[in-house]
């Protein structure tokens, strides 16, 4: 209720303020006064040249900023990493320049000319930002952009930052898919409309306190009126060949932009994995060992449609549309099981195969409205965000297994079915505010959130009996959940140092209700996430930087159901309805030196992490995924980064972290003892990036990922490598592109997880088809220049949809 009270106080204050502002126009042009199109101005502060707006030349170089209050101001154009002298201007009228001139010399090398820049680095107080546009780099796809990223480890198909997943967010909108679709989202997103990447490990108190760490593409701003659209597809050879292909299409007049597209990716994929289990009676022997192949077939067909409406009814009031659906339907996955049993002394005592057949439907419609209203005082405004999404899901599963003893004569049969079905609604409100306070400025909001959850499980047609499954197991679990929020931050500059402070309150409000056990679960707590952020910089070569914040982690919903889900009657994964959210304390501290070379060390303190932990019974001779709230969880390392061009045309970028991880929790099957699992462990991405012509049309790239070791619960992982390669061609003034990668050169990059401590000891192996040779295409036409609105959902409340990998 307090912060409530503030933003109201805070918001009427700032209706009764007013100021006259004024304009500056004017063009930008070479030192041979030729045109320069669509070059970046900046108008900062003159007293300590902090950036107070921005804005794009047109495509006739000419350019006008508004709503520019009276002051002193530096004015300056940049282009293709070169920009004009700093121009003072003492703002008491309208403003018509003549000319911004920059001095645009190509570098050559053994006349080898190189127009495209190197990538820069910048701290902000509460990120960082990596600025790729008109680099090499931007010339590959936006999963390889997030790659080459400081901080970002890359660890199969998640993305992570200090030992924790990353959200990515698409124009501080978030991607609301799993993990391997986002990666193929991103790999189809080309990175030339890329501007910047902004890694927020301390996410700042406006975005929710869930939120961890946050990656954040920035594409370019939109320019000029006109029509642009876009076809590509990719053609990938693993071992079964799979294609995918969309096409986008964006109109801009001076009040409207529109965004369509539509993609369409169908793919058949095998994944092969091992597992082995060595089951222990109580004087630690082993009495039986348990050794099975998984050979997994998934085909499926995922549709994504967007559409994306901006509207300016004037100067001050603008509107967002956006809405997304994605359909899965018909989605098969097949999983063929040959298992044998051997006894202590590793003779054969009996063999089973079983079979596993899933066919899934998922559907998820998602619509999001914005209203922005800029007030009378420049830089000031209020927005209001209105969000519905609606996740249906279903899935059903027949499962038969075949016993036979060690001879292969036949022992018995065993099989059942199962229906399970998710039906969640998600609605949320929410009112910012957003004002500078001379070179300081203030963020406040509220947010209200309400989550319905639906989910039931049947069980029938059984064939035989199994002491592990019956028809008891069939539930039915609702959840409901009510968060109401509200922040409030401020940030302050001044000489070399600049302070954000923020403060985000929740009171949450959350009841589950299982049927079948017949209980209800309740939540009822208000908790502060506060967060602080300095940066002090002495010269333009180093910087140091500190920050901490305090995040909560919830509980994704289908890990709350209390269902099993079975790979077989002695393998399955079960959820827990009385999972609590976890809380954790960030730390982290960074030098930065010449915007090359980065020194970050950090700690974690992620309290009762919500972890997946796997145990054997050795009684029942069975292996259980359970969700978890581990007793302790706490990380910490030391990352290096370097990022610098070693030639004109070689841009070299490494990055280094050493790094401990440790969990501690109840052993459910060992008696409910104590265990920490720790690992120390190394991580080191080492990428060459290469322009092979000069023209900059041609590019290649080599690349090189190694993990020595990694915790995922009670496992532990050995080490994986990958090696990749890709060259990426341009026709046409970039109107066509032309790409071929290759991954997993060395095929090592396929880890064996173990877990061996106390009475556990077993191991899986996992092989997806992580080697494979991709060809890419993509043809811009209209206007192609454009840049256009796209953007993902920003919906945290989404993102606890967790579809599973």
């Amino acid at each position: 209720m307090r912060i409530t009270c503030i933003f109201l106080l805070v918001f009427l204050t700032a209706l009764n303020l007013s100021a006259q502002t004024f304009q500056i126009e004017g063009k930008v042009v070479d030192s041979e006064n030729n045109i320069i199109p669509f070059a970046n101005i900046l108008l900062l502060q003159a007293s300590d040249s902090t950036f107070v707006q921005g804005t794009s030349a047109d495509d006739n170089g000419l350019f006008v900023l508004t709503e520019i209050a009276p002051d002193l101001y530096l004015l300056q154009a940049s282009y293709v990493g070169r920009g004009s002298e700093p121009r003072a201007l003492d703002i008491q009228q309208n403003v018509s320049l003549g000319a911004l001139v920059i001095p645009l010399e190509a570098n050559s090398l053994d006349e080898v000319v190189v127009t495209s820049k190197r990538p820069t680095l910048q701290r902000l107080p509460d990120r960082l930002v990596f600025s790729v546009e008109n680099t090499v780099i931007s010339q590959g796809s936006s999963w390889d952009i997030l790659k080459s990223t400081p901080g970002v480890i890359v660890n199969q198909e998640e993305l992570q930052i200090k030992g924790q997943n990353a959200t990515v967010y698409l124009n501080d909108r978030k991607v609301q898919l799993s993990g391997q679709e986002v990666k193929d989202l991103l790999e189809g997103l080309s990175g030339v409309n890329i501007k910047s990447v902004e890694v927020m490990a301390n996410p700042p108190a406006r975005y929710d306190a869930e939120s961890g760490p946050i990656l954040n593409i920035v594409t370019s701003k939109n320019i000029v009126p006109g029509y642009k659209g876009s076809i590509n597809g990719t053609y990938t050879q693993a071992v079964f060949p799979k294609f995918s292909f969309g096409t986008s299409h964006y109109y801009k007049t001076d009040k409207l932009n529109l965004f369509a597209n539509y993609s369409i990716n169908p793919k058949k994929e095998i994944r092969k994995a091992k597992k082995g289990i060595n089951f222990i009676d109580n004087d630690q022997m082993v009495f039986s060992r348990w050794k099975s192949e998984y050979n997994q077939t998934e085909k499926s067909m995922v549709h994504n449609a967007n559409l994306i409406l901006d509207y300016d009814f004037d100067d001050k009031n603008s509107l967002n549309f956006t809405s997304n659906l994605a359909i899965n339907p018909g989605n098969e996955r097949i999983t063929n099981l040959d298992a044998e049993i051997r006894n202590g002394q590793s003779q054969l005592d009996s063999t089973f195969i079983t079979q596993n057949m899933e066919d899934i439907d998922n559907t998820n419609l998602a619509f999001d409205l914005t209203y922005v209203h800029k007030l009378k005082k420049p830089g000031a405004k209020l927005s209001f965000n209105g969000h519905y999404t609606y996740f249906d899901g279903s899935a059903m599963q027949g499962l038969a297994s075949t016993y036979s003893d060690g001879g292969g004569g036949f022992l018995r049969n065993f099989g059942f079915d199962t229906n399970s079905k998710q039906d969640i609604q998600i609605v949320t409100g929410q009112a910012d505010y957003a004002s500078p306070i001379g070179n300081a400025s203030i963020e406040s909001g509220v947010k209200v959130s309400s989550v319905e959850s639906k989910n039931s499980i049947s069980f029938f047609n059984f064939i035989g009996n199994d002491d592990n499954v019956d028809a008891s197991l069939s539930d039915d679990y609702n959840y409901d959940e009510k968060v109401y929020a509200g922040y409030l931050s401020f940030v302050k500059n001044w000489e070399k140092w600049s302070m954000k402070l923020g403060v985000r309150g929740e009171l949450t409000k959350a009841s589950g209700t299982s049927l079948t056990l017949n209980e209800i679960n309740t939540l009822n707590f208000f908790e502060p996430f506060p967060s602080l952020y300095v940066l002090y910089s002495p010269s333009e070569k180093h910087s140091f930087a500190f920050d901490y914040g305090r995040n909560v982690d919830r509980p994704k919903y289908n890990d709350l159901n209390p269902f099993r889900f079975f790979f077989n009657e002695n393998d399955f994964e079960e959820g827990n309805p009385r999972l609590e959210p976890s809380f954790s304390n960030n730390f982290n501290l960074n030098y930065t030196f010449n915007s090359e070379l980065f020194f970050d060390i950090y700690y974690r303190d992620n309290g009762n992490n919500i972890a997946r932990l796997i145990f054997q019974n050795n009684n029942n001779q069975t292996l259980a995924e359970l969700k978890q709230n581990v007793l302790a969880s706490k990380s910490y390392g030391l990352d290096v980064t370097v990022s610098k061009g070693v030639t004109p045309f070689w841009f070299l970028y490494a990055y280094t972290s050493l790094f401990h991880e440790e969990e501690t929790f109840l052993a459910v099957t060992s008696n409910n003892q104590e265990y920490t699992n720790a690992i120390d462990g190394f991580y080191g991405y080492l990428a060459n990036y290469l322009t092979l012509t000069k023209d900059g049309t041609f590019t290649g790239e080599l690349g090189m990922t190694y993990i020595s070791k990694w915790l995922l619960g009670s496992y532990v992982s050995d080490s994986q490598l990958n090696v990749t390669a890709g060259l990426r061609k341009t026709l046409l003034k970039n109107k066509i592109s032309i790409s071929v990668s290759v991954e997993d050169l060395l095929q090592k990059y396929v880890p064996t997880y173990s877990s061996r401590y106390l009475n556990q000891d077993n191991f899986y192996r996992r092989r997806p088809e992580t080697q494979f040779i991709r060809v890419g295409f993509t043809y811009n036409f209209g206007n192609f220049k454009l840049q256009d609105n796209q953007r993902g959902i920003d919906k945290k409340e989404r993102e606890r949809l967790g579809t599973e990998e």
